[in-house]
């Protein structure tokens, strides 16, 4: 029997999880993710890690679940995706954490359903405490224009990246819209800071 090969949505998207180290426009199509609204400072706030244990948990529970079931391909779990803002966006680019809200998620592949998010956040309640699990949400997201390029560094030092990237949007003649975005596509504890990979993208019109 042939094995249908496992579904890697960031290589089916490259242009959007590996794109080049220089600053570029990109059109992003509708996306689902499960998705979890949080505040505070991301390195310290059990909101957050509450609400990337639950993303994970529920990720992988859907993943087995799909996989056991037959009925589609296999797939890679995505790495874990952050939109970033403040009510005062002073706070944000000062870096007042503390003040900071945010969207955790994760993309899923076409085919999964709410039915299957909703089945797979029953069971990994059951095998787990995972006290982010009640705020977890499935939602197609539709980015659409942005501009974004792939960081290496430690998450401290982006500043001078985003700035930078705010400039070169306003040099092509247009405008910051939504959110701040970013894709974590390194482990940060078995990671070099410097090493580290993450795709910052912005939003604009």
């Amino acid at each position: 029997m042939t094995v249908a090969p496992k579904l890697d949505l960031k290589k089916e998207l490259k242009a959007l999880y590996n794109p080049p180290k220089s600053f570029g426009f990109v059109d992003v199509p509708p996306i689902d993710f499960i998705m979890i609204d949080g505040k505070g400072d991301p390195g310290t706030s059990q909101d957050y890690m509450d609400a990337v244990g639950a993303l994970y948990g529920v990720a992988y529970n859907a993943k087995f679940a799909l996989k056991k079931k037959g009925s589609h391909p296999d797939f890679a779990v995505m790495p874990l995706e952050g939109l970033w803002w403040a009510d005062d966006m002073d706070d944000f680019v000062s870096g007042k954490r503390a003040n900071w809200k945010w969207t955790a998620m994760i993309a899923m592949p076409d085919f999964v359903t709410a039915a299957d998010i909703d089945e797979a956040k029953e069971a990994a309640a059951k095998k787990k405490d995972l006290p982010g699990i009640e705020k977890l949400r499935f939602e197609r997201f539709h980015e659409g224009p942005a501009a974004q390029i792939m960081y290496l560094g430690p998450y401290a030092e982006e500043a001078p990246t985003i700035a930078a990237l705010h400039r070169f949007i306003a040099y092509a003649g247009r405008q910051l819209r939504g959110t701040h975005h970013e894709i974590y596509l390194s482990d940060p504890r078995r990671t070099d800071p410097a090493r580290l990979k993450t795709v910052i993208r912005q939003p604009c019109n």
